[in-house]
This record gives structure tokens, sequence and C-alpha cells, in this order.
């Protein structure tokens, strides 16, 4: 990997919690996350006008993923409205590759390396050190559920896109259709669970959101084009450090608390997860 494209990676995982904190500084997390949505559709719509139709095999793999992303926002959104950046998003970004990666080892026939079961260990005590804090600093517990909800949505998904995509033969276009079928289920979902109040937000909340979604579709953009000049899973494991990012915004910009706990709990879910990624 060369110095240039290891920056952009480093920016791609910047960019993935820049959006993450601007759902949790909307004023309405759904209205924010509702609105980010909203702006996946032209730009889902935008790369499949450049490419060929689906076969008629793809479509199931397309609706299960928009489902299964619908799941990872609503709980997502959710977990914002009752915790701090600094916890709900490592746990629930941390979490999902470890229930990958034992859901691959004892249902797909995948082999572990050694190195991958030390990952997953050091994993899941950075979680269980993590969720630990809920209790002992005296945040809302609720935000448990939802950010291991979110995971195991984040897993789902990670899961059918890797066997969608091989089925469709066009990662571009299969991305692309899940772009416009996630941001068209998530908004009319929300819409008939909330109303449409949650479509009236202020000025600020649409431009949260607009930013949210550009800042997505540049840390997405980013991993596929870096993917393309390095090794795969190099790229991925350099990517999380994200988590080290979206702690750091939430104790400096947000003002969210910061002990010795949570920075270690968060050193050990990015060494956890590099380890087992690479």
């Amino acid at each position: 990997m060369t110095v240039g494209v290891m920056v952009a990676v480093l920016g791609a995982a910047f960019l993935h919690a820049v959006w993450n904190a601007l759902i949790k500084r909307g004023r309405s997390k759904v209205g924010s996350m509702v609105v980010l949505s909203v702006m996946e559709i032209p730009i889902g719509l935008a790369v499949v006008a450049t490419r060929p139709w689906p076969a008629p095999e793809v479509w199931p793999w397309v609706l299960a993923a928009g489902c299964t992303h619908f799941a990872y926002k609503f709980f997502l959104t959710y977990a914002y409205e009752q915790g701090d950046l600094s916890r709900v998003y490592p746990i629930a970004r941390g979490a999902a590759p470890m229930i990958v990666a034992v859901v691959g080892a004892l249902f797909l026939a995948d082999s572990l390396r050694a190195g991958e079961y030390l990952g997953i260990a050091t994993l899941g005590l950075g979680i269980l050190l993590m969720a630990r804090g809920v209790f002992t600093d005296g945040e809302s517990r609720r935000l448990l559920p939802f950010a291991l909800g979110s995971a195991c949505a984040t897993a789902c998904y990670t899961l059918i896109d890797g066997l969608g995509a091989r089925v469709s033969g066009d990662a571009v276009a299969y991305v692309g259709w899940i772009f416009v079928v996630d941001g068209a289920l998530f908004a009319a979902g929300m819409v008939a669970l909330r109303g449409r109040s949650v479509l009236a937000g202020g000025r600020s909340e649409w431009l949260l959101g607009g930013l949210a979604s550009a800042a997505s579709y540049g840390a997405y953009a980013i991993s596929v084009w870096a993917m393309t000049l390095a090794p795969i899973a190099l790229v991925a494991a350099l990517r999380e450090t994200s988590i080290l990012f979206a702690v750091l915004i939430g104790w400096i910009a947000f003002g969210e608390r910061m002990g010795p706990a949570k920075a270690l709990a968060a050193g050990m879910i990015v060494l956890g997860v590099i380890v087992t990624r690479i």
C-alpha cells in the first residue's frame, strides 16, 4: 500500500465517523437519518444509470440487503438517541466483524486462522469492557440492545452483500441498487412508523442529513477505489480506524466523558478488528 492510498483510506475512515457524528449531532436522529436515506436515492440512481439492468436472480439479494440496511439504520438511530457516539459507535462497529467471523466459522465452513481467534477474543473483551462502562458510568442501558442490534444487522448485510455481489457479477451496479432500495425503504418505513413529521425538519436537519449522506458516499467510494490498488484485507483493516476517529470526535467535539477504561476498550476493539481482518 502506497502512502497516498493509506492516507486516502484513513480519510475514508474519518468520513465514516463524521457521518455518524452528524446523525448523532442532529436534533432529531431519526429525521437526520431519513434525510440521509432520501439523499442516497439520487446517488444510487446516478450509479445504476451507467450499468446494465440486473438479472432476475439478483433482485432477491438487493431486497434482502435493503431490509437489513433498514434494520441497521433503525437500531443505530435509536442507539444514538440513548447513548454517546464514543460508546455506541465502537460497540456497533466492533461487534459486527466478530459476528461475521463466528457465523462464518460455524455455518459457512470458513476456516479460522490462529490470528483470527486472537482477534475475536480481543474484540470480545474490548466490547465487554465498553459495555461495562454503561453500567459503571450511569449511562442509559437501552443503548446496548440497539447498538448490538445494529451490529447484528451489519453482520447480516455484510454476508448478504458478499454473496449478492457474486450473484450479480457487477458489484458497482449491485451497490447502486442497494442505495436506491435502502434509501426508499428507510424513508418510507420511518414515515409509516413516525409520521410525516420526520420529513419536516428544519434547515439544519436537512443540512446535517445531506452532509452525512455525502460523507457516507465519500467513505464508501474511497474504500472501493483503494481496494483496486491495495490488498482488500489491508484496506478493510485500516478503515476500522474509524472507531478511533468516532471516539475522538465524541470526546473533543461533543464533550463526552473519556476515562481510561473507555479509551482502553476502544483500543482493544480496533486492535481486535485489525487482527481479525488481516
